[in-house]
């Protein structure tokens, strides 16, 4: 059985952390966008909302695919 050792995971932290710093700045982006929406073309705010939520890296984009304005 593999083990994720203390030393392996520092090992890893350069690459997981841009990869967390970007999907936080990405849910952030899209909860704003979000809450300051009044009519959207596919689902409702608090769908949209939970959508974001769950699927942290998949759900906001997601929302700027389907929802961009224009």
């Amino acid at each position: 059985m593999n083990t994720l050792s203390a030393n392996d995971f520092i090992s890893m932290l350069p690459f997981l952390i841009p990869i967390l710093i970007i999907q936080l700045v990405l849910m952030i982006i899209a909860i704003r966008k979000i809450i300051k929406q009044k009519q959207f073309r596919y689902l409702n705010k608090y769908a949209w909302l939970i959508i974001v939520i769950l699927f942290q890296f998949l759900g906001p984009i997601s929302y700027f695919i389907l929802e961009k304005e224009g």
